[in-house]
């Protein structure tokens, strides 16, 4: 057994945050379950939150951030996870205030893992992580809502959630509507397969003053929140399902209620970190398998532990597209 690992680590310093490369003792590890050699992470929004000092996402520092890993097992106090199993963690408090995947080792929980589907290597976890399990459950949703084909309207669709979202939408034989600030409309057809791309701005200015627009969609899942989640529920058709994840774009929103009484538009709220093991193993499988995209190697970068500073703050400057992922091995 090694006695260090390498991570990124984030300290505070008179009120400022600073995130460097450290070797860090294996003893520093939480005391818990199961230990994992992690083989390969992925960056998330909330990751840059956590390294900037946001005390709604992490409370204490020193910290290691990173909600998604995936990697094998080291060494378990639970039948279940034997030594070289591999498997995946993410959400739970996994990079939150417990020390995550941008270490080369964790110390969680057995109830938090989950054993990788046959069909997924560790680097396509990863090329998912949170952000592509967020999708798969607004998706698996509008299946449940009866939404199994149509026009379905995604926004945010150059982030990470709306990206693997447009993808597994297409792959199924959805007619997908990327919506994005970002001019990347070739990139949202060609490469993830969407019908259609529409500008943020003119989607929200087309829809934003009136109490209900023309019925346009069957369904839509929303990444960002505020004015665009209200423009998508005005503007979706009768009995329509919609779905929402973040909160990017503001924390509130304000629409009429017709939607909702002459529609029976559903509104259904998406949560990945605290889903049981269960739910989340069986998005996985679908992940692993069915809902696979063709072209998901190219919508990562692949990156050092070294970049991962640079590309939080590109994260949270609202700049990146697609989603990264880090190789601990690079």
């Amino acid at each position: 057994m090694v006695d260090q690992f390498k991570a990124l680590m984030v300290r505070e310093d008179n009120g400022h945050f600073k995130s460097a490369v450290e070797y860090v003792p294996m003893i520093a590890l939480p005391p818990n379950e199961v230990l994992i050699k992690v083989s390969y992470s992925s960056i998330n929004y909330k990751d840059a939150l956590s390294a900037s000092g946001n005390r709604g996402v992490t409370r204490k520092f020193p910290h290691i951030p990173g909600i998604d890993a995936a990697g094998q097992v080291i060494s378990s106090t639970v039948d279940r996870f034997g030594e070289g199993d591999q498997v995946l963690v993410t959400g739970y408090d996994l990079g939150m205030n417990t020390w995550g995947g941008f270490g080369e080792y964790i110390r969680v929980p057995a109830d938090w893992i989950i054993k990788l589907p046959e069909g997924l290597s560790p680097f396509e976890a990863m090329c998912f992580g949170t952000a592509g399990l967020t999708a798969g459950l607004s998706v698996f949703n509008l299946v449940q809502s009866g939404i199994d084909k149509g026009k379905i309207a995604v926004s945010g669709a150059t982030g990470g959630v709306g990206t693997i979202a447009v993808s597994i939408l297409s792959k199924l034989g959805y007619e997908v509507v990327a919506i994005s600030g970002k001019d990347e409309g070739n990139y949202l057809t060609e490469v993830l397969g969407a019908s259609s791309f529409l500008a943020r701005d003119a989607f929200i200015e087309k829809n934003d003053a009136k109490a209900l627009s023309a019925a346009e969609f069957d369904g839509g899942i929303d990444t960002v929140g505020g004015n665009m989640l209200s423009a998508m529920l005005k503007s979706s058709k009768y009995n329509a399902a919609v779905t929402c994840c973040g909160n990017v774009a503001a924390a509130q929103f304000t629409t009429s209620i017709f939607p909702f009484i002459l529609r029976g538009v559903k509104l259904i709220g998406i949560d990945s970190v605290e889903q049981s093991v269960d739910v989340k193993a069986e998005i996985w499988n679908l992940l692993a398998r069915d809902w696979k995209p063709v072209r998901l190697k190219e919508m990562v970068e692949e990156i050092s532990l070294e970049q991962v500073p640079n590309v939080l703050e590109i994260l949270l400057k609202g700049k990146a597209r697609g989603r990264f992922v880090v190789n601990h091995s690079l």
